[in-house]
């Protein structure tokens, strides 16, 4: 595509010195060598000034993506093919969507929650609730990271839809947080991470969060400090009655190693190796996670 852009650029370069060269060569007054070689040296310097001049102020990577479009690597590229998609068809749910998540990409949070919101307006109740999820978590990454009254609105219709909408879920708890609303921030995370399949990637940082919380209350004299040992207690019998529940394993091999109980997380890890072996995938999350905190086998 380069050599079709450079051929093009030859064509214009040409055209431009006929223009100077013609004249030159239908002159009567001089020899035909000396116009020959005076034409010459006119087309030349057009073409060399040209050159000269485009390449300096001009875009010539511009020239070549309007010939070939955007380039998967070339976001903003992307993104302004995607605007143009959205204008000459504002009713393109998808269209909007992938706008969104480019402007995320480029970190303009603000642009993305407009893009979410036209999705989520066009969008069937099956996927509304997602997009009305991604468009509160454009309006806190605009906030700084914390949840602003605008997004509530969004994120409670989004919840009417789809209850168990994880992201939905995650940043409301994070509004009730920022407001020190803890008590109700605890129970939806902890609900929330309860219902999560045991590899997901955001569980251990919600019981990280939840046991943040709890932490701050403490702290702040607005609960009891929690007894510790028959909490891990009460999991370790209430395991031992259903053992088919990989999110406790998993935070049962977590406190006893935190505790530094190691015999306790090992025993922890064969039983759950025990009551998960026809679950191969909670298994291999919990084993996972057993690695990364240094219970072995």
């Amino acid at each position: 595509m380069m050599a079709v852009l450079i051929l093009i650029f030859l064509g214009l370069a040409l055209c431009a010195a006929a223009f100077v060269v013609v004249p030159i060569l239908r002159r009567r007054d001089d020899g035909w060598g000396r116009r020959a070689m005076l034409a010459g040296s006119a087309g030349l310097l057009v073409i060399g000034v040209g050159a000269g001049t485009y390449l300096l102020l001009g875009s010539p990577k511009l020239a070549l993506r309007s010939l070939t479009g955007p380039s998967d690597h070339d976001l903003p590229g992307l993104v302004a093919e995607l605007v143009g998609r959205v204008r000459s068809n504002p009713k393109d749910e998808m269209a909007w969507e992938l706008l969104g998540r480019g402007y995320l990409s480029l970190g303009e949070p603000d642009e993305a929650a407009g893009a979410f919101r036209h999705a989520a307006d066009l969008a069937s109740p099956e996927r509304a609730p997602m997009l009305l999820a991604s468009y509160a978590e454009a309006l806190t990454l605009a906030n700084s990271g914390q949840v602003p009254a605008s997004a509530l609105p969004a994120l409670h219709a989004a919840l009417k839809m789809d209850p168990h909408n994880a992201p939905a879920n995650y940043y409301l708890g994070l509004a009730y947080a920022d407001r020190r609303q803890t008590d109700k921030a605890i129970a939806i995370w902890q609900k929330l991470a309860d219902e999560a399949p045991a590899n997901a990637p955001y569980k251990s940082m919600l019981i990280d969060r939840i046991a943040t919380l709890k932490a701050s209350e403490v702290a702040s004299g607005q609960a009891a400090a929690p007894n510790v040992m028959a909490m891990v207690a009460k999991l370790a019998a209430s395991l031992k009655a259903a053992p088919n529940n990989p999110g406790g394993w998993q935070r049962l091999i977590r406190a006893y190693s935190v505790l530094g109980q190691a015999t306790k997380a090992k025993a922890a890890l064969k039983s759950a190796r025990i009551a998960l072996k026809a679950n191969p995938s909670a298994l291999a999350a919990i084993e996972a996670e057993a690695k990364s905190l240094g219970v072995g086998s």
